[in-house]
């Protein structure tokens, strides 16, 4: 079928449609009669519909017609295309952020730095660039450097207690559980200063100037407080003052401080007791009296059993575990093969004198001979799988072990502050400037930790850090609409990945929180 234009004798024009077939032409339908030419066109458009409504066929014509049209569109929009942001990171944490409660100190750059330290941790000049490129964020490195000087003098107890506040929310109104450990930050120098100081360092840069890190956690491995100290710093002389500055600060009854057994000796033990705080801290067993010893290894070395003794007025608690005995007879063979290695040729140098490590398992004469002392292997084994609690409460012995068990959420949170926040190496110089970088860090660790409890509660089976890698390829597109005026903005969940994490872009998400 096809459209005819007849001519007739008034000087009108028939519009009809034609059907040809068997070799014959015969009219099937009269659209119109006009002389006016815009209408004739009209009453072609008519026909074409006709045709492509009763035969099933679509009419050429008019899907090109669509088809310029939707050209024409798609090339307006993209010529009015105002930017394009990589800010999927941004939109996620900016309401992680909101919901911990740091938006009511009620500055940006504050926001900009931790968001930017989670997504792409780098200099403070890079986060510049970056926080342009990637959010459209147009923050002046001065007023980068100046703020850091605020957050020193002005902010950090607020943030802290921010931190604290939110914490006791999530975990019913009480805190309970403080576990404390330390670290160490090193810098990128060659010389330190008062602060920044040499000393044994935790990342094996000896060499290198440092600070010392305490860190306080609650259950879970929320962020509470946290202290520096200098490089060279003992840190069995570092907890004590920070737990009782929390204690006071935060007017805390109820709380068991747990803490590893390199932070246990006399005067830590002492000055818990005389405070009447309750601790429970890991014990050094080998270092006790000969009679405590020998009591320990008689023990039955069955697995999850515990065995106690009084020692004044606290409890020394010995429990077994065939997983921790097998990790100790991995890490002794080891250390006696990378020993026998390292010293085959029977000499060792005056810097490889130490007793850390299995060199305990080294016997040296002459100042220049060295063998393997198989007596001392054999009285290590004896204490394989056996490890020890020091406490005051007056909880089952296995609650004890559980308790103590939980400091593996501190130790957590100085791998993911040390590696995914990029705490150090440090490069600042001036102690307000470290302090300021480093409660950065905090603000950011705990925002890390509210994400992913979010996740968890979300029942979105991927890890925080797999979130934000997703993230960074979602782009939030910009379009100027020239007429209002107006920006219309549109976050772009494209992929298969993208998909996975889709609720975290539903503004209606964020309400249940």
């Amino acid at each position: 079928m096809f459209i005819r234009n007849k001519k007739n004798r008034s000087g009108t024009t028939s519009v009809v449609v034609v059907d040809k077939s068997g070799g014959f032409s015969r009219e099937i339908k009269t659209i119109g009669v006009s002389k006016d030419p815009s209408e004739i066109e009209s009453l072609n458009l008519q026909g074409k519909k006709w045709i492509a409504s009763h035969c099933g066929q679509p009419d050429i014509f008019e899907l090109y017609e669509k088809e310029r049209e939707e050209k024409q569109v798609a090339e307006y929009l993209l010529s009015n295309i105002d930017n394009i942001l990589i800010n999927g990171t941004q939109l996620i944490l900016n309401q992680v952020f909101k919901i911990t409660g740091f938006d009511t100190i009620n500055d940006d750059i504050l926001k900009h730095l931790v968001i930017a330290r989670l997504s792409q941790p780098m200099s403070k000049s890079g986060t510049v660039d970056y926080l342009k490129s990637h959010f459209d964020e147009d923050v002046q490195l001065h007023k980068i450097y100046r703020y850091l000087d605020k957050l020193y003098n002005f902010q950090k107890d607020k943030i802290q207690q921010i931190s604290v506040e939110h914490t006791r929310k999530i975990l019913g109104g009480k805190i309970g559980l403080m576990f404390y450990d330390v670290t160490t930050l090193y810098f990128e120098a060659d010389y330190g200063d008062e602060f920044r100081e040499s000393g044994f360092s935790k990342d094996g840069k000896h060499s290198q100037p440092q600070v010392v890190l305490g860190l306080l956690v609650s259950k879970d491995g929320y962020p509470l407080t946290y202290s520096l100290f200098n490089g060279s710093q003992y840190e069995g002389w570092t907890m004590l003052p920070i737990v009782e500055d929390f204690v006071q600060r935060f007017d805390l009854d109820d709380f068991i401080v747990v803490a590893d057994s390199g932070l246990m000796n006399k005067k830590n033990i002492l000055l818990l007791e005389s405070g009447n705080y309750k601790y429970i801290i890991g014990a050094r067993i080998k270092n006790e009296n000969e009679e405590i010893k020998q009591w320990i290894l008689s023990l039955e070395k069955r697995d999850g059993k515990f065995n106690e003794i009084i020692k004044g007025d606290t409890r020394l608690i010995v429990g077994y575990s065939e997983k921790r005995a097998k990790k100790d007879r991995y890490n002794r063979e080891k250390g006696v093969k990378r020993l026998k290695k390292a010293y085959k040729s029977g000499n060792i140098t005056k810097e490889n004198i130490n007793k850390r490590g299995y060199n305990k398992f080294l016997e040296i004469s002459d100042n220049v001979k060295v063998a393997i002392n198989n007596d001392k292997i054999n009285e290590d084994e004896k204490w394989d799988g056996l490890k020890g609690y020091i406490t005051n409460t007056t909880l089952p012995a296995s609650e004890v072990y559980e308790q103590y068990s939980g400091l593996w959420v501190i130790e957590r949170a100085y791998r993911v502050t040390k590696g995914t926040i990029e705490m150090r190496p440090m490069f600042h110089f001036t102690h307000r400037r470290i302090e300021a970088h480093v409660c950065l860090c905090f603000v950011a660790y705990k925002v890390y930790k509210e994400l992913e409890r979010i996740l968890k509660m979300s029942n979105i089976n991927l890890s925080v850090d797999k979130v934000l890698s997703i993230a960074k390829t979602v782009t939030t597109i910009k379009i100027k609409l020239p007429i209002s005026g107006n920006t219309m903005d549109k976050t772009m969940l494209i992929t298969q990945r993208h998909k996975t994490i889709a609720l975290l872009f539903d503004e209606n998400f964020w309400k249940n929180f």
